[in-house]
């Protein structure tokens, strides 16, 4: 389903050779456009003060700062990065970032798991109809299939684009079997990829700190510390390691995303091959989300919670914005010989109806008196 998402998103952008929000501008009437835009950055901001206040949290382990310096340190840092340095760098660094999240694959082999019962458990799902349940199902959908991605890839496509030296619209509309091709065997490697880094995470979390009834961790520096006993220092090192280079890979995207998205909605000049005195509006977009994301954490909100109901919040604003994106990427009007196919679709609308169930029951059963 999250590759499915994805290669529509590319696919749309590909064709029409703007990003997504900019294609929704057009298409959709502007109070819908508008409240899209609206659900995808405030959805992304949370996202970033939970990233950020996590990563502090698992760098106070190696070098006991202040969490409050340790948070300044991340958000100004990369603000930074994404302001000065070219496009083509920072996407370099992105994924080279990405290696990062094999400590989770690397740390589920250095703790005891009982893998016979996760095989089992893998094939075999426990459903609860209740709302911690559907809550906690909502928030494994919204930060898989999640929002800020659809956006980031279709920026994605733009941006190499620009880099190639297709610069004016004219120029990026239109694309070819080859480069369809090479699209989704890229998304669809990456998509593979991180569901089985979220698979060992999973596996781990439920090996260490839920086989022994851990289900209060309220930090990251709790969930190192409950690790330690459990899994050993090299674990918990390696944990924490996974906390602060995934940190640093997803807030320049969530960030970046809410800029694409801004700028797309509201007509500003975007990217991130741009200087910033050319686009001070996209960049004060990305600097703004940030500032919000510290400020949430001078609050002093619960990290780890902020990080499951940021989740959650992408599950639920997912579901309109997935039915958007299958309907762009079938009309023939916008995609032409490139709209995509009855499968896919298929898997399109499927995707929007679990999500939509996922969340409705969520709601009705909070809602329930108990």
């Amino acid at each position: 389903m999250m590759a499915v998402i994805q290669g529509m998103s590319a696919r749309i952008a590909m064709v029409t050779g703007e990003g997504l929000a900019a294609v929704m501008r057009k298409r959709f009437a502007l109070p819908l456009a508008y409240a899209l835009a609206c659900i995808v950055i405030v959805a992304n901001t949370f996202n970033v003060g939970a990233d950020l206040g996590g990563m502090a949290d698992a760098a106070h382990l190696i070098l006991p700062l202040p969490v409050d310096a340790w948070v300044f340190f991340f958000g100004v840092g990369l603000v930074a990065a994404q302001i000065w340095l070219p496009y083509a760098l920072l996407a370099r660094i992105f994924k080279w970032l990405t290696l990062s999240l094999f400590a989770y694959v690397v740390t589920a082999f250095i703790v005891h798991v009982p893998w016979l019962e996760v095989l089992h458990r893998f094939v075999v799902p426990e459903i609860h109809p209740d709302s911690g349940w559907l809550s906690t199902m909502v928030g494994v959908l919204g930060t898989t299939i999640t929002p800020y991605l659809f956006f980031w890839q279709a920026s994605l496509m733009v941006e190499e684009e620009k880099e190639a030296g297709n610069t004016t619209l004219s120029e990026r509309r239109g694309t070819d079997e080859a480069s369809v091709r090479t699209m989704h065997a890229d998304v669809n490697i990456g998509m593979i990829f991180s569901n089985l880094v979220a698979f060992f995470i999973i596996v781990t979390t439920a090996a260490t700190l839920g086989a022994h009834g851990k289900h209060d961790i309220a930090t990251a520096q709790q969930a190192a510390e409950a690790l330690r006993p459990l899994a050993g220092r090299f674990a918990e090192l390696l944990f924490t390691l996974g906390m602060v280079g995934t940190g640093i890979l997803a807030v320049p995207v969530l960030a970046g995303s809410s800029a694409y998205v801004a700028a797309q909605t509201f007509r500003f000049r975007e990217g991130l091959g741009e200087p910033v005195h050319r686009a001070p509006r996209f960049y004060g977009v990305i600097a703004a989300g940030v500032l919000i994301g510290i400020a949430m954490n001078l609050l002093r909100i619960d990290a780890i919670k902020a990080l499951f109901w940021s989740a959650v919040l992408n599950g639920i604003a997912a579901v309109p914005l997935i039915a958007a994106i299958v309907y762009l990427a079938s009309n023939r009007s916008i995609m032409g010989e490139w709209r995509s196919s009855i499968a896919a679709r298929i898997w399109g609308w499927g995707t929007f109806a679990l999500m939509g169930a996922a969340t409705a029951g969520m709601f009705y059963f909070m809602a329930k008196p108990q």
